[in-house]
């Protein structure tokens, strides 16, 4: 096998958070530093983020809008972040290009976690309308993503399906299926 960062290797998106764990705002500023200097067109920096912690007022209109499935364990991590992108992209840059960049944000913050001891975990499964509405964003600021970050928690503590799926073997593609020539 290649050699591979043992930050890339170490990261992985659990379900168990540990309900109790707080993260502590310096590591919350050494996540959001980490998406600040992600790689954008043009500089432009088109990612935006709300934070909320656990038990306060951001972070239950966050897990209100989280999907039914993900919301049976998203509710035990430390911090819920929504991850966001402005409409502005450079000239000549596809459509999509504000998405992209935000997702290189989010890999980095995913990464500065991983250094921290900290777990991530991307959802998708979101209603993009009621959090524009909860989080009253601005215009032009479109939500994305959510991401759970925390310490990780006690397998056992998860529904049955996903208590399977968190002590399963992890696995991945092999290489030459993501190779398209």
């Amino acid at each position: 096998m290649v050699e591979l960062s043992p930050l890339l290797a170490a990261r992985w998106s659990p379900h168990a958070f540990d309900p109790e764990a707080t993260v502590t705002d310096t590591d919350v500023l050494s996540l959001l530093e980490a998406a600040r200097w992600a790689p954008s067109a043009g500089n432009s920096q088109p990612w935006r983020f709300i934070v909320g912690q656990r038990d306060d007022e951001t972070y239950k209109r966050i897990l209100t809008n989280v999907g039914p499935a993900d919301q049976r364990w998203a509710g035990n991590a430390s911090l819920l972040l929504l991850g966001a992108h402005t409409a502005t992209i450079p000239a000549g840059c596809p459509p999509t290009q504000a998405a992209y960049d935000l997702g290189q944000a989010v890999a980095h913050l995913t990464i500065q976690a991983t250094a921290l001891h900290l777990y991530a975990h991307q959802l998708a499964g979101i209603d993009l309308a009621g959090l524009r509405i909860d989080l009253d964003l601005p215009v032009g600021v479109r939500p994305h993503v959510v991401v759970a970050v925390g310490r990780l928690g006690d397998p056992s503590a998860l529904p049955d399906d996903l208590r399977r799926w968190e002590t399963g073997l992890r696995q991945r593609r092999p290489l030459a299926d993501l190779l398209l020539g």
